[in-house]
């Protein structure tokens, strides 16, 4: 049929397959200099990808450190904040590996993104929360001085 006539014409083509699809799950796991993977994008950006910067880790600019640090992760928000350029986005595609196999019944991508966060800086108090604090103290004992 068809595909042999294909075969014949492009004898060393290979089949189109779509890239893999990997759970958060599974990308946790790649969270060592052995192995390191990260998550990239999201809804408006095409989606979230997975990247596999293994071999990448002593070639970043920024150095092996602030990729480890979000091993395993999603980093699409430090990404972003950041501000790569275009160089970088297009260097990226090489480690493309695959993308985020979305579970339907977990929260919303930024509502875990915040969560890691929160829990990946060491956790405390946010630092406004701090501050609103010792202005209250500060304007409780100017206050009882007065009278």
């Amino acid at each position: 049929g068809t595909s042999a006539f294909f075969r014949f014409i492009f004898p060393y083509s290979r089949p189109i397959t779509m890239s893999a699809v990997y759970t958060e799950t599974e990308v946790t796991e790649h969270n060592t200099e052995k192995s390191c993977w990260f998550i990239v994008g999201n809804e408006s950006s095409g989606g979230r990808k997975v990247y596999d910067v293994t071999k990448y880790l002593n070639d970043h600019p920024g150095g092996p450190e602030i990729i480890l640090d979000l091993a395993g992760k999603d980093a699409d928000e430090m990404f972003e904040d950041i501000g790569h350029s275009s160089e970088a986005r297009n260097k990226m595609k090489e480690y493309l590996i695959g993308s985020v196999k979305e579970d339907p019944n977990a929260p919303k991508p930024t509502k875990g993104k915040k969560v890691a966060a929160v829990s990946s800086s060491g956790g405390g108090l946010n630092p406004v929360a701090i501050i609103l604090l010792l202005l209250a103290i500060a304007a409780g004992v100017y206050f009882s001085q007065l009278k």
